[in-house]
């Protein structure tokens, strides 16, 4: 008869994903087999890589082991790479971990440890354990001396990659990609002028426009999702205009940002997204669910159209979506539309970043800190030629790999998508602090060739406030 784990079956997803969706089995339990080394090591040596898990009220702590346990009980240490952890129950949202090169196994206890004696130490008989100082979260585990566990459990971990440095980096992603949420989640547009920023994606078809929202949403409800129909290379599917807003979770509040998707670009004028329509959709001039006609642009005399925008409706940012594979490969008439579109968006003085798509390896394009690409990567042309075609600074130029047709998420790519989003509600911050003021204390419109200003409805008093500078 099988047994059951604690491990829940949400904190065995999240470990599934972490270590590159491999499998778990369950080799030992302590309340079920016994409290001995001896019958832990009966259960599980040459077991291949192994998992082991101690339980405590508001943790886990754990190793990862790579290397067979050994089989034979002594007083020796043994050469064995594996990684400490320690993560809150049902999340993995603060997590510390540390490499560990050596196991020692006697009748007693279990020790991993590094050649500096950094230990780990397993008492069975006690259920007791005591963890390496360095790797002290007080997050998490608020103390250094032994402490108890309420339950002990080994896993085979099947379908791992023998290597110790990917899995570290795996963890290290996942923790960086919950800083990226934490700080998304708390994230105000500059001096409250707005409750959501607006960001705009433009860019050919199939370059990932779709994608990008789709692949925002999964990352924010944990899960991949596919609410915005996807095209393919060469019809776009997506023929409305759409704002879609984001939520923390299928039950959580409403993030501070909306996504507006809109009609692929093609070569020629009389298919996709019409050029003259790129200005009113800035403006705020545009719907939602406006159906774009390539032959008719949208103009003040249509039923729909906003004549009065307030500072909400309109865009704060523009991302060019161009996938990374086909920047090489883009016929000069799509050069020139872009250029045209350019032109437009700065004459409007909206912040704008170029958002890569389809990248091949996401583990190339970051530092092993996560915070910056780095020019090692075989992509640093592409970055450089849309630096040369648009003029657009080299850290607003951002990398992402968009989910497609998998069903669970990567940590990897989560990171990339979050940094994207961040710097573009960076980029947006900027232009929301660089606009004009009125002696009366009003905005007025920020694109030059708007005929009616545009007037923000905020109080003298509320405005001189705002304006105080960034926190």
């Amino acid at each position: 008869m099988a047994m059951t784990p604690r491990l829940t079956w949400l904190e065995e997803k999240r470990l599934q994903i972490l270590l590159g969706n491999a499998s778990l089995s369950l080799l030992y339990k302590q309340s079920a087999h016994g409290c001995s080394i001896q019958k832990m090591v009966q259960r599980c040596s040459q077991q291949g890589p192994t998992i082991t898990m101690l339980y405590l009220q508001k943790s886990i702590v754990g190793a990862l082991t790579v290397d067979h346990i050994p089989e034979i009980v002594d007083d020796s240490e043994k050469q064995c790479a594996s990684i400490f952890f320690i993560f809150q129950k049902d999340s993995l949202t603060v997590m510390s971990t540390l490499l560990l090169n050596l196991l020692k196994v006697t009748s007693d206890y279990l020790e991993f440890c590094s050649s500096d004696k950094l230990n780990f130490w397993i008492y069975p008989k006690k259920r007791v354990f005591r963890k390496p100082d360095r790797s002290v979260n007080r997050a998490v585990i608020n103390s250094s001396t032994d402490l108890q566990y309420l339950e002990c459990e080994v896993f085979r971990v099947e379908g791992i990659k023998n290597d110790l440095g990917y899995i570290k980096k795996m963890m290290t992603a996942t923790q960086h990609k919950n800083k990226l949420l934490a700080d998304l989640r708390a994230y105000k547009p500059h001096a409250d002028l707005v409750s959501k920023i607006r960001i705009l994606l433009l860019g050919p078809v199939g370059s990932g426009k779709s994608s990008f929202f789709n692949s925002v949403k999964s990352v924010f409800h944990g899960h991949t999702t596919r609410q915005a129909p996807e095209g393919s290379d060469n019809t776009s599917i997506t023929e409305q205009y759409r704002i879609y807003p984001v939520k923390d979770g299928k039950d959580g509040q409403y993030l501070p940002f909306m996504l507006c998707d809109s009609m692929g670009l093609d070569d020629t004028d009389d298919e996709g997204l019409c050029v003259d329509d790129i200005p009113y959709i800035i403006k705020g001039c545009v719907p939602d669910r406006y159906h774009f006609n390539p032959f008719n642009p949208i103009t003040p005399k249509h039923p729909t159209f906003i004549t009065s925008p307030s500072l909400k409706d309109q865009i704060h940012c523009v991302a060019y979506v161009l996938d990374i594979n086909s920047i090489k490969s883009l016929s000069s008439e799509m050069v020139a539309k872009l250029k045209q579109i350019h032109e437009e968006v700065l004459k409007c003085g909206v912040a704008h970043v170029a958002l890569l798509t389809k990248v091949n390896d996401c583990d190339e394009v970051l530092q092993e800190n996560f915070l910056n690409m780095t020019k090692r990567m075989t992509s640093w042309n592409q970055v450089m030629l849309i630096n040369q075609m648009l003029g657009i600074p080299l850290s607003n130029i951002l990398m992402v790999r968009n989910y497609a047709s998998e069903r669970e998420l990567d940590p990897m790519k989560d990171v990339l998508i979050l940094s994207a989003l961040r710097q573009m509600l960076r980029a947006a911050d900027d232009f929301l602090e660089d606009l004009p003021l009125e002696e009366t204390g009003k905005l007025s419109s920020f694109c030059s060739s708007c005929k009616a200003l545009v007037f923000f409805e905020k109080t003298l008093s509320y405005t001189s406030i705002a304006w105080m500078g960034p926190d």
